[in-house]
């Protein structure tokens, strides 16, 4: 009877100490948050994401590298940005020089880097707009192909395909761009299978997606394969984006 009557005096205590030892985080997003651990269930205050258990937290860090030049589409990569931050990746954005580029004819960035000192990354992304300043541009053509033997993969949106197709990245790839552009890509890059009426087109090692909000959805494919289909969902309800189904482009079997 003793024993029983210290055990239901324990009870609460060890239900405190479960609770306390319950840690929640939220999911990596790059902000200051991620360092801070709640001790329960919710919402955080600081990026808006739902938490997550501690120990199920992802530790891996993926960098990616935003190429951008004059005349790139906002929405082409302002929406992936987006995606790649809530998903923890470490961004940063080079142009050419350091000199600030103008965006869409509207918004000046100023990238973090340039050509001449842009680090390493896991992703190289590259996106549509006018193209052209890029493609035609052998210096940056150069410098890509340079960075082959460090990247582990490439994605593009829009046109940005043309770069990826300028520097022989997507040789002998099934791939797709702005249904517009389809037939012009099939020129430039003759080996490759250009599809039409797809969102995105996944080699494995290099990513494809059709125009602007297609860039979203690759994304999100891509959080998926490194992160977990939950995390991409979780990431795509965060931004109310209802228009993200699961393997809705074409993943091509090797």
């Amino acid at each position: 009877m003793k024993h029983l009557f210290i055990l239901l005096l324990c009870l609460p205590l060890w239900g405190l100490a479960q609770q306390q030892q319950a840690n929640y985080i939220c999911p990596p997003c790059g902000r200051a948050c991620d360092s801070i651990i709640h001790h329960a269930p919710g919402v955080c205050a600081h990026c808006g994401m739902a938490l997550m258990p501690k120990d199920t937290a992802k530790p891996v860090t993926y960098s990616i590298c935003f190429y951008l030049y004059d005349g790139t589409e906002v929405l082409d990569f302002a929406g992936p940005m987006e995606v790649f931050s809530y998903a923890g990746f470490k961004i940063f954005t080079v142009g050419k020089t350091k000199a600030p580029v103008t965006v869409q004819g509207i918004l000046k960035v100023i990238p973090d880097y340039s050509i001449a000192d842009a680090p390493p990354a896991n992703y190289f992304a590259i996106f549509g707009g006018d193209d052209g300043i890029a493609t035609n541009d052998p210096e940056v053509i150069s410098w890509i192909k340079k960075r082959d033997a460090t990247t582990e993969g490439y994605f593009s949106v829009c046109t940005g395909a043309f770069v990826l197709g300028k520097a022989g990245l997507l040789d002998g790839l099934t791939v797709t761009t702005f249904h517009n552009s389809i037939q012009n890509l099939q020129g430039a890059v003759p080996s490759a299978k250009v599809l039409n009426n797809v969102r995105y087109v996944d080699n494995g090692r290099v990513i494809t997606t059709a125009g602007i909000s297609a860039g979203i959805d690759g994304a999100l494919h891509l959080v998926a394969r490194l992160r977990g289909e939950e995390a991409a969902l979780r990431i795509a309800k965060h931004m109310e984006y209802d228009k993200y189904v699961p393997e809705q482009g074409m993943q091509v079997k090797r």
